[in-house]
């Protein structure tokens, strides 16, 4: 058993540590560093870099190789009761963070009831959700544990080769599908704007000219000599053939006495040709307009489902990804690793947050009133707890199925923050993505990527004429009640008579510091914090049967 205080963090799985004292550099991150020979501001050095990389979309990850972690320190002469007794005092920013560290060699004993003990006892101090945040492991070569965990992570990353070849097939018939139906939707505007004109228009007639070329240059133009073309320009002299079929606008027209309006003045010979002809070009217009329809409805159809199933097979890519990943061999390198042994290491990182209300010591008259009624509303304040586990384990097989027991050495490390809400959500979108932004790199790259690039089409092809007739009304009653403005509310449009609300913050955004409000809360918040870290190592150590004491204060 061990219990560290005064010391830095020198582990190899520093990182949450380091990311914490960037995403809160003021209350986590040591004031000044050396750099060149010169003291420099690092707090202002940690937002300067932050700043730039949050605008590149890096994160907080680019600072991290900037910080340094804090020292810790007791609170010097108080309990936590006094302490939390005396808020302005800032005694948990003067002393934000406490650790403990825990060493317990069983190696008769498993692993697994440590962890799980600790994870059910959590949400008695803390709230219920425990979240993951480190999760990695390292065999020995020579062990049966390491052959065992290999050949499962190559069942997996063959199960991934197999799914991302279906992937791809897909991706390629949509893209295709998504051709097709733009050049199919071409194809269609000059039926579906003909059958919209008003009759008699010049606008209708303009697309009616349209059909008879299409129609000329790829249905009559298969009868050869006998197509319109053909005649008109042949040696059977119907020179007035094709000017008439372009001039003619309706079947009816044909039918009209030469000395009726609205009649063409065709001889027999060129009229007799020019009806049925004329009879055949209106029949197709119909024909081929519920032929494209169809054929474009079909393969609408078509290109929904397979787009649904290739979001299907992201789904299912993604559970063997991520146990691909999960069975690599990541945990830091230690000297307790021999090839030829049978050992195996495991690192586990948990956090764990309660909820400070500052409301609560407003009752208790240890805030003023004016904490219940601050406008803004200051940003919620949490109490946080790291919990670290370094596994060192001798595993045995207890049966065929490919169970392993694992007995050893457990080093656990307890460790308080106070973080805010924006400051906790940062952290946990850094540390998902450190840990999934490779995995799914790849499923993300060929299904998302490549359906963003074309999601414009997508949602154009796919929206039902009822949400595009919703939005084109919408469009138009926006566009009457622009119409309809007050001109003199307009006079002063640029001006602003409503209060202004305050920006929503996004993890994409820098985290503002501390105003002094928020200051008392957290300083609350942290001493909450160290105080409950100190209770669950105190508990542990005594379900063990190891010496404690009352006051985390005093050396042991």
């Amino acid at each position: 058993m061990a219990d560290k205080k005064e010391q830095d963090f020198k582990k190899p799985d520093d990182f949450i540590h380091k990311l914490i004292s960037v995403i809160s550099p003021e209350t986590y991150s040591q004031k000044t560093a050396e750099e060149d020979g010169k003291d420099i501001d690092l707090v202002k050095e940690i937002r300067k870099i932050t700043k730039k990389s949050l605008e590149e979309g890096k994160g907080y990850k680019s600072a991290v190789g900037k910080a340094k972690t804090l020292k810790m320190t007791d609170l010097p002469l108080y309990q936590y009761d006094e302490a939390k007794a005396d808020p302005f005092n800032l005694w948990g920013i003067k002393s934000p963070t406490e650790r403990h560290e825990l060493v317990y060699d069983a190696p008769a004993e498993g692993l697994e009831p440590i962890y799980f003990w600790l994870l059910d006892t959590i949400p008695n101090l803390y709230s219920k959700e425990t979240y993951k945040l480190v999760d990695n492991f390292v065999s020995s070569p020579g062990s049966g544990h390491f052959s065992e965990m290999q050949g499962k992570a190559t069942q997996m990353q063959q199960e991934v080769s197999r799914t991302m070849g279906n992937v791809n097939t897909v991706i390629k018939s949509v893209l295709n599908l998504v051709y097709d139906l733009k050049e199919f939707k071409l194809r269609l505007k000059p039926y579906e704007d003909y059958e919209k004109a008003d009759s008699g228009s010049q606008e209708k007639f303009n697309w009616l000219l349209s059909l008879k070329q299409i129609w000329l240059d790829n249905v009559d133009i298969r009868k050869g000599r006998g197509s319109i073309n053909a005649l008109a320009s042949g040696e059977l002299d119907f020179v007035t053939l094709r000017d008439a079929f372009m001039a003619l606008e309706s079947i009816e027209q044909i039918k009209k006495k030469a000395d009726e309006k609205g009649a063409l003045d065709l001889n027999e010979r060129v009229r007799r040709i020019l009806q049925q002809r004329a009879q055949e070009f209106f029949d197709w217009i119909k024909e081929s307009h519920n032929s494209l329809k169809q054929r474009f409805e079909i393969e609408k159809s078509y290109l929904r489902s397979q787009v649904s199933m290739l979001k299907l097979y992201s789904r299912w890519v993604k559970p063997y990804l991520k146990a691909a990943q999960k069975l690599e061999q990541n945990a830091s390198s230690s000297a307790a690793l021999v090839t030829a042994f049978n050992t195996v290491i495991f690192e586990l990182a948990l956090i764990a947050s309660a909820e400070y209300k500052p409301g609560d010591d407003v009752d208790a008259e240890v805030l003023p009133a004016i904490f219940k009624k601050l406008n803004p509303k200051p940003r919620d304040y949490f109490p946080i707890l790291i919990l670290e586990f370094e596994f060192r384990s001798i595993p045995q097989k207890v049966s065929q199925r490919g169970d392993w027991a694992f007995g050893g050495r457990a080093k656990i490390t307890f460790t308080s923050y106070a973080l805010n809400n924006q400051e906790l959500e940062a952290l946990k979108k850094e540390v998902e993505e450190d840990d999934v932004e490779s995995v799914f790199k790849l499923i993300q790259g060929a299904t998302d990527d490549s359906l963003i690039q074309i999601q414009d089409d997508l949602n154009e092809i796919l929206k039902s004429d009822e949400e595009k007739e919703k939005e084109k009304k919408e469009k138009e009653k926006k566009q009457v009640s622009s119409d309809n403005t007050n001109p003199f509310s307009a006079l002063f449009s640029g001006f602003s008579f409503k209060k202004k609300e305050p920006e929503e913050w996004t993890p994409k955004k820098p985290i503002k510091p501390d105003n002094e409000y928020e200051k008392v809360i957290r300083s609350q918040a942290a001493i909450i914090a160290r105080e409950r870290c100190f209770v669950l190592f105190d508990i542990l150590k005594k379900s063990k049967g190891m010496p404690s004491h009352p006051d985390p204060t005093e050396p042991m």
